[in-house]
């Protein structure tokens, strides 16, 4: 099978069912921010963290991969079959979030994102995350979207934000509180 099939060269691509869209659709842009989340969320698999983190995040990028195919679906469906997302999936996340936040102290205030290179990453994934979700929240105003995606994406930003601070203890970054600056 060939990379190219020179069929998206006048800006259009196919939808899994069939049907031809334009490359600019929302639909197109809800799977494919997600796409990109992944990648970042790869990027934060690399570093020099530890084990737990790497295998959740890899688990992470599964669901990832589900959540984009199912984005890509023709809104007449498919014939296809596909693996599904579920509410343990969100369960996992929450579980995770709870876990990394017994080892942290209470949030006082904002803080800064950065204090280390695999922190900086991981709040980088969260905002592309949190474009994800509301770039599919506005398609899911004009078209089918379960509602278990956005929930799933609501809580994956959660949780990237809890491992960047649980990232922060554990490669003994600091943690810079937002103050804002009032005059």
């Amino acid at each position: 099978m060939k990379v190219y099939t020179k069929k998206g060269d006048k800006g259009t691509t196919q939808l899994i069912g069939g049907t031809r869209v334009p490359k600019s659709s929302l639909r197109i842009e809800a799977y494919g921010t997600v796409d990109e989340l992944n990648s970042y969320v790869g990027l934060l698999r690399d570093q020099q963290i530890e084990s737990k983190h790497q295998e959740r995040l890899l688990e992470i990028q599964d669901r990832l991969f589900t959540m984009g195919s199912l984005l890509a679906v023709d809104e007449k469906g498919t014939k296809m079959e596909l693996p599904g997302l579920f509410d343990a999936d969100v369960e996992n996340l929450e579980k995770w979030i709870d876990d990394m936040e017994e080892g942290l102290e209470p949030m006082k205030s904002f803080v800064l994102p950065g204090g280390h290179v695999s922190v900086s990453h991981t709040h980088i994934a969260r905002c592309v995350c949190r474009r994800a979700e509301r770039i599919t929240v506005d398609l899911s105003q004009t078209a089918e979207v379960a509602p278990l995606l956005i929930r799933y994406l609501n809580r994956l930003s959660d949780y990237l934000f809890v491992l960047s601070r649980a990232l922060t203890k554990e490669l003994n970054a600091t943690e810079i509180p937002w103050v804002p600056r009032m005059k």
